[in-house]
């Protein structure tokens, strides 16, 4: 994973709205007097859905609520690749490319990204898409996969990750999820263990 740093290009200042603002200081008073550092994930992921995407003073600011020092958050908004340090489009893609998804595909949806979309980082002049490449998203046996915004595509394809991407653009509708005939993390061949689920009623004890 390369290197994160701040955009160069930053707001003069950042503060919560009243509403974040009272749902900070509530995530605060869950921990003890004096671990109030712990909130530094929750109130930073805040900042950033209030922004679009996490800038300096947003981290400074944050910083300043917890009493910390503003170097340990700039470690954490760093550090994760889940806060976007640069204005990222309205469908921001982050693309696994950790191993298992990397033997599945991976570099096959990044050509897509590029055809697509751009450069890692770019935002499309339409301020539609954005994406980078990310460490492991958790969903290794759906791989390869996406998270786009908030939501997981699983089991893709070049066309069929073509098509969500070009469903986005075209305001349609999208499925996350598995994009094959498959249950959530099931064996995408069907059962291979446990096939008589009448065994499964009784407890699987034979004989019973």
């Amino acid at each position: 994973m390369s290197v994160r740093r701040l955009d160069p290009v930053q707001p003069e200042s950042f503060e919560f709205t009243e509403e974040n603002l009272a749902w900070a200081k509530a995530q605060i008073a869950k921990y003890p007097e004096g671990r109030q550092w712990a909130a530094i994930i929750p109130l930073l992921w805040r900042a950033q859905e209030q922004h679009g995407w996490l800038p300096e003073p947003a981290i400074r600011y944050v910083a300043e609520l917890l009493e910390m020092p503003y170097i340990r958050a700039y470690e954490v908004a760093t550090f994760y690749t889940m806060f976007n340090l640069s204005p990222v489009g309205k469908y921001h893609v982050q693309l696994c490319g950790t191993t298992p998804c990397m033997l599945r595909g991976a570099e096959d949806l990044k050509a897509v990204c590029r055809d697509r979309i751009g450069e890692p980082g770019e935002v499309t002049p339409d301020g539609l898409f954005s994406w980078i490449e990310v460490e492991c998203l958790g969903a290794c046996v759906n791989a390869p996969m996406v998270q786009i915004n908030a939501d997981y595509y699983e089991d893709l394809t070049p066309d069929s990750f073509a098509q969500i991407l070009d469903n986005l653009r075209e305001g349609k509708p999208v499925t996350p999820g598995p994009q094959v005939q498959r249950q959530k993390a099931a064996p995408i061949s069907g059962l291979t263990t446990l096939k008589d689920r009448s065994a499964i009623l009784r407890g699987g004890e034979p004989g019973a």
